[in-house]
């Protein structure tokens, strides 16, 4: 009977973002919200940034009274003190509810986050992370304690204090979440989810109800970092991931779900089972007429797979899956061409074969296409086509030479 309680136990790990600890009145609101669900007998562990912009108001005053000459481990030490109030003052305050809680800090012997040596951009060592919150911090949760955990923060194996850098919070949640086994974490922001755009550029964007994470770290790469592209690395597939406002004051409130995980190692495969073709359109100004484009991308989806497309002023490429409607797909798209005074001439590439790279490591690895090409290069393979989005890299090489190809790029991506 016992073991069945326990299955039908809710479980969450919430996290407050700095701006929904921005004032008393907002943290007032957060505690509440967080003491009303503990006392349905919902298990939670909460992980806060530090209020406001304590963080920059920190780092400012560092930096400004030495010069610029302090030291890493200095300042994810002074840095690490707006999260340590944080969890000081928001246990105090659930425990005036009426609420079990008590904070966990980085000296304290159940922390939980233990890092490599790379201070102010700190990396989880996941398998001890995930092995010190099961031991230390889900005892606590199973009591109904609510630990309160610094986000953002880290310590060496030797107990140095470091930061996680850029989204380290929303990773502390990731990493807690997945150990806890949740049902839910939920990420408390200013805005009421996942928007359509940034509400500081446009006017009014519209509330996503759900987004994978590999469309989300799109949005992370083109500078609207919803949340940061490093800490939706740790997001596990396993865990739902709810993003509210804090002005609901209620850990209920729709928001949007986050699902999916991101490919963990860097890797390349043939992204589409046959073979494609290129077709180049060059002209004079062909980017300003969008009618253009669209008619030249209409035709190519009505007889086969738009696999990519590049585009500047004056010429564009179509990458398409090849098939027994190739021939009359070409003359639609000459059609199109000479139907426009834009466009002049076409030419065709067929036999290409569509290779993917992707990975979260993508973007932490200067100068990887780099050495893609170099090792296509020396071994006499050329590049047909080359498209860098959303974490990812998009080639396209001769299909009789698509096997030594991969062979090639998951050397180079290996370091080999």
């Amino acid at each position: 009977m016992k073991e069945n309680v326990e299955k039908n136990r809710r479980r969450l790990v919430v996290k407050f973002g700095g701006s929904s600890l921005g004032d008393h009145e907002r943290i007032l609101r957060a505690v509440t919200a967080v003491a009303e669900e503990a006392k349905k007998g919902t298990q939670i562990a909460v992980i806060v940034s530090a209020m406001g912009k304590t963080t920059d108001t920190l780092f400012h005053a560092a930096k400004n009274s030495s010069n610029g000459k302090l030291h890493k481990t200095d300042l994810d030490e002074i840095l690490a003190m707006g999260e340590r109030t944080s969890i000081r003052i928001i246990a105090a305050a659930l425990k005036a509810q009426g609420v079990d809680s008590r904070y966990v800090d980085p000296h304290d012997a159940e922390w939980p986050i233990i890092t490599d040596n790379s201070f102010s951009d700190a990396n989880p060592i996941l398998d001890v992370c995930y092995e010190r919150a099961i031991q230390n911090v889900l005892p606590l949760v199973e009591k109904g304690i609510i630990p309160v955990i610094a986000g953002f923060v880290g310590k060496t194996k030797d107990n140095r204090v470091t930061t996680l850098g850029r989204g380290g919070s929303d990773t502390t949640a990731f990493i807690l979440a997945k150990a806890l086994d949740v049902d839910e974490l939920i990420l408390v922001t200013d805005a009421e989810g996942i928007m359509s755009a940034d509400p500081k550029v446009i006017a009014a964007p519209e509330r996503l109800q759900e987004i994978d994470v590999n469309s989300l770290v799109g949005l992370a790469d083109s500078g609207t970092k919803f949340i940061h592209r490093k800490a939706l690395r740790y997001k596990d597939d396993s865990v739902k991931v709810r993003v509210i406002k804090h002005s609901h004051g209620n850990l209920n409130a729709e928001g949007t779900l986050i699902t999916g995980s991101l490919s963990a190692d860097l890797d390349v495969e043939l992204e589409y089972p046959s073979s494609g073709m290129s077709i180049t359109v060059v002209g004079i100004g062909v980017s300003e007429n969008p009618d253009v484009i669209k008619q030249l991308a209409e035709t190519v989806k009505k007889h086969a797979k738009l696999l990519g497309l590049s585009l500047n002023y004056d010429s564009l490429i179509l990458y398409a899956s090849e098939n027994s409607d190739s021939k009359v797909l070409l003359e639609e798209v000459h059609n199109v061409i000479l139907s426009h005074v834009e466009t002049l001439a076409m030419s065709v590439r067929k036999q290409l074969a569509f290779l993917k790279i992707k990975g979260v490591g993508l973007e932490k690895t200067p100068g990887l296409t780099g050495r893609i090409s170099e090792a296509l290069r020396v071994n006499c393979i050329n590049i047909f086509g080359l498209i860098t989005i959303t974490s990812s890299i998009l080639l396209f090489v001769d299909w009789e030479e698509k096997e030594k190809a991969l062979k090639l790029v998951k050397e180079a991506l290996n370091g080999d």
